[in-house]
């Protein structure tokens, strides 16, 4: 586990707390904007924190990349610069999309190149 990436060490418990049987931590990353906590990698799954419940509730997501359907690149400008000049993704699982923003476009490319390593 000495490779794992992650902003918090809180959330990277998280996630630990909740690992089945061989499972590994890839990466754990802070969101940010309104209502997603964080976002998880592991080599089973996308772990989604969302706070946007009402009564401040929050839900923990799994989802297996078997159910991925595509993972985007998010900006609100056009291609002009790098492919990866922004910090926001997208995940398509069925017809729901979760869209998640980082600190940073290091950060969303990894998490994209992860996703798609693990779809395609």
């Amino acid at each position: 586990m000495t490779d794992v990436r992650f902003d918090r060490r809180e959330q990277l418990h998280q996630i630990e707390s909740g690992l089945l049987e061989g499972e590994q931590i890839i990466a754990v990353y802070d969101a940010i904007g309104t209502g997603t906590g964080f976002l998880g990698l592991t080599n089973r799954r996308v772990i989604i924190q969302d706070k946007s419940f009402v009564g401040k509730r929050y839900a923990i997501t799994s989802i297996p990349y078997s159910k991925i359907t595509s993972v985007s690149v998010v900006s609100n400008k056009s291609w002009g610069g790098s492919f990866f000049s922004t910090g926001s993704i997208a995940i398509g699982v069925g017809a729901h999309s979760y869209e998640v923003e980082f600190r940073g476009s290091d950060k969303s490319h990894h998490v994209h190149n992860v996703i798609l390593h693990f779809i395609s």
